[in-house]
């Protein structure tokens, strides 16, 4: 039993953890709006009750406890009213292994150990073990495509288009500032974006990809950055998947292999 923080202190934590759960609810869901439903519900529901901040030691294990709690009692989300992408996402959750995700993306994504994923999700450590597996397999069975890098980086442009194609992808070129960005996507037309997002002129990888999504809106991204809480604001439109520098083989895998699913259609090669 912990010695729960201060309300004021409550809230300054909570402030500071919920850059990382949206990443965490967008990523789970493969959009936007659906994750920020589903982390202000969490909000939502902390503010009437928040003892689970008396339950358990860590603030961010408490949290996304919570949001697991909410997450698990609504059930994934339909997906009626979406169109394009998100509405391809939502029809590829449905064809998976309950809490499969859950427990890669809370792993290998946000970083918690087994014992805080079990205790995040209710379970044990060794179901939490069988679900990573179970996720492992069923992200990565029969679905590869094009991948893009944008990255100014050599030695990162490098290593990420060595985990991409050891995953079976095919890389269609690197980028290093945002205008070739634009020009190489508008030749190659990529499945599949990985990019940075402060480039070497100081032109910058978040007007790159918008410019490239005008073109190609249904074109999953994920960001790699220093600093994703300067990304996760909530002020615009934000990519699903958003990887921390320095990141691990594991990370990119896990976040490549679930854009990868989400965006599959009958266009990539399986």
């Amino acid at each position: 039993m912990s010695t729960a923080p201060t309300e004021k202190k409550l809230s300054l934590i909570v402030a500071s953890l919920l850059p990382y759960l949206r990443r965490y609810a967008r990523a789970l869901t493969g959009d936007q709006q659906t994750g920020d439903k589903y982390a202000a519900t969490t909000l939502e529901a902390l503010l009437s009750d928040r003892s689970v901040f008396d339950e358990i030691e860590s603030p961010k294990v408490a949290l996304f406890h919570a949001f697991h709690l909410i997450w698990a009692s609504a059930g994934a989300p339909t997906g009626e009213d979406e169109t394009g992408l998100a509405k391809r996402a939502q029809a590829h959750l449905r064809r998976l292994t309950p809490n499969t995700r859950e427990a890669l993306l809370l792993h290998t994504i946000e970083e918690f150990t087994l014992d805080e994923v079990a205790e995040i999700m209710g379970t044990d450590v060794d179901e939490v073990e069988h679900l990573l597996n179970v996720a492992q397999n069923e992200m990565t069975e029969s679905i590869n495509g094009r991948v893009m890098v944008i990255e100014d980086e050599a030695i990162i442009a490098l290593d990420l288009q060595g985990i991409v194609a050891d995953m079976g992808h095919q890389i269609t070129g690197v980028a290093s500032i945002a205008s070739e960005a634009v020009k190489l996507a508008k030749e190659t037309q990529p499945d599949l974006i990985l990019s940075d997002i402060q480039l070497a002129d100081g032109s910058s990888g978040i007007d790159a990809v918008n410019d490239i999504l005008r073109a190609s809106a249904d074109v999953p991204v994920i960001f790699i950055t220093a600093f994703p809480e300067r990304l996760l604001t909530g002020d615009r439109p934000e990519p699903a998947f958003v990887i921390t520098k320095p990141y691990s083989e594991d990370q990119v895998r896990s976040a490549v292999s679930q854009a990868m699913f989400f965006a599959s259609t009958e266009t990539l090669v399986s």
